[in-house]
């Protein structure tokens, strides 16, 4: 039997805030590199990954998104942080996921087939290195995400943790 809402619970529920999402996964090398996707249609470095699609789980987005960027069909393994990140005009507020991928093998990493539409290469980068390369707030993410590996994941906020109170 359908649930039916009422006037003020529908007004209600079409006035509830709404974020985007997107969900990202830090794979690795034999060496503990980080792999860096660079897009094709911006000039910075990130994490393999993207938005989550409409009634699509953030593990579900990682699954679809290094498939499609990658060619390879993996399955994220724990949760390494959640970032929520303030709005930036024309941007919504948001929640980017990242999930632990592991550690690539070295035939993972020679069937790797980039999407052209959408990446044009890859490198693996030292964890020390990663502020030289990624953008501030996402090499603080990534930086939290790596340190998480093993030890639970952490909430973060514009890339940090929250300082305690």
């Amino acid at each position: 039997m359908a649930e039916t809402r009422t006037e003020p619970e529908l007004a209600y529920i079409a006035n509830v805030t709404r974020v985007r999402a997107a969900a990202g996964v830090i794979f690795r090398d034999q060496a503990g590199r980080v792999l860096l996707v660079h897009p094709t249609y911006k000039d910075v470095w990130e994490i393999p990954g993207g938005m989550v699609e409409a009634d699509e789980s953030p593990a579900d987005a990682c699954v679809r998104e290094v498939r499609e960027e990658l060619g390879l069909s993996v399955r994220p393994g724990e949760l390494l942080c959640v970032d929520w990140v303030p709005p930036s005009p024309p941007w919504d507020g948001g929640l980017m996921f990242i999930f632990d991928g592991g550690v690539l093998t070295d035939d993972q990493i020679a069937m790797m087939r980039l999407c052209p539409q959408e990446l044009d290469r890859f490198e693996f980068v030292e964890p020390a290195r990663l502020g030289e390369v990624l953008i501030p707030r996402l090499a603080r993410r990534v930086a939290a995400a790596v340190a998480a590996i093993g030890r639970g994941g952490v909430y973060l906020e514009d890339g940090a943790a929250l300082l305690p109170s």
